[in-house]
């Protein structure tokens, strides 16, 4: 078991949006933050460290109105314990290097306060110990880059530090190979295009992000894989990799996620489990052989059985 310090009071503020209303603010939260789970978030409920609109509520079952003023104090934990867990990992590639891992959907990257166990990170600690890199601290060994805990696919972890920089650097000059396919909504006319908006936090609504003046330069390129009418299957490429590109951007362009919650009111006969995001393809330079190696995933069930939904619906 390892002991990390935990992380400074914080103080978490938003303002409920219109499709939001009516959802339980525990949902609510859990979805948005990775880090707080929701039976830590109902324990802060409990502990009367939650307020809508000035008032404090222990009641964990409260539904959110548009326009309620939240405020989340998350206290400062004493010490978050980290142990190594035996999950099953799919290791897609190893060598002394680089470990690319399928992250399945649900699963969090790595530790925080309210979700200790679970994570890609308590899986790795169990199969590499200590054989992984130290530049991301102890809470994040390996880590290069995450996806989203409701996003499937595949994530390169550096088993030194000198793997960690080479594919730290390549990030950095938008030279990783990463393909996602995903489910929007409606139907994308064009047959490939490029989104190309500054992504910042979403004045709106704090949970989110979004396309904003004075964002940090994010570009999402973008293919049509196959049409449905009331949706359409992309392969989006990024170039950069902000938090929640690929939903902000598409949401900018009307065309939201299938299964997003977060970022669009879920309407029509077909629904999904989660957002509709896989990254199926990721490539880059090994940081010792200088060999360029890709390699991929394939669409995880809930995804394929959403795809089989559409195209029976389309017939």
């Amino acid at each position: 078991m390892t002991e990390i310090a935990g992380r400074a009071p914080e103080i978490l503020e938003f303002t409920v949006p219109a499709d939001m209303e009516g959802i339980r603010l525990d949902k609510v939260l859990a979805e948005a933050y990775d880090g707080l789970s929701r039976s830590y978030i109902q324990k802060l409920f409990a502990d009367g460290r939650i307020t809508v609109n000035g008032a404090v509520t222990e009641e964990k079952k409260t539904s959110a109105s548009a326009g309620d003023e939240v405020v989340i104090s998350v206290p400062e934990p004493r010490r978050l314990h980290l142990e190594a867990e035996d999950i099953p990992l799919d290791i897609v590639y190893e060598d002394d290097s680089v470990i690319v891992v399928n992250k399945p959907a649900g699963m969090v990257v790595h530790p925080a306060p309210g979700s200790p166990s679970g994570t890609l990170v308590n899986a790795l600690l169990y199969r590499y110990g200590d054989r992984l890199s130290s530049i991301n601290g102890v809470i994040r060994p390996g880590i290069v880059h995450r996806i989203d805990k409701d996003t499937s696919g595949l994530l390169m972890v550096a088993r030194n530090d000198l793997a960690h920089e080479s594919l730290s650097r390549q990030l950095a000059e938008h030279s990783i190979t990463r393909k996602y396919t995903a489910i929007v909504r409606d139907n994308i006319k064009e047959d490939e295009g490029t989104v190309e908006g500054p992504i910042g936090r979403d004045p709106k609504n704090r949970l989110r992000n979004a396309v904003v003046e004075g964002g940090k330069p994010a570009v999402t390129h973008y293919r049509v894989l196959e049409r449905f009418g009331s949706h359409t299957l992309i392969e989006a490429v990024l170039e950069t990799g902000r938090t929640h590109q690929i939903r902000v951007h598409m949401t900018y362009i009307r065309h939201p996620l299938l299964g997003d919650t977060l970022y669009a009111a879920q309407t029509g006969s077909i629904t999904a489990p989660r957002q509709m995001l896989h990254a199926g393809t990721l490539g880059f330079v090994h940081p010792i052989s200088a060999e360029y190696m890709e390699f991929t995933a394939p669409l995880p069930e809930d995804f394929r059985k959403t795809l089989e939904k559409l195209r029976r619906a389309r017939r």
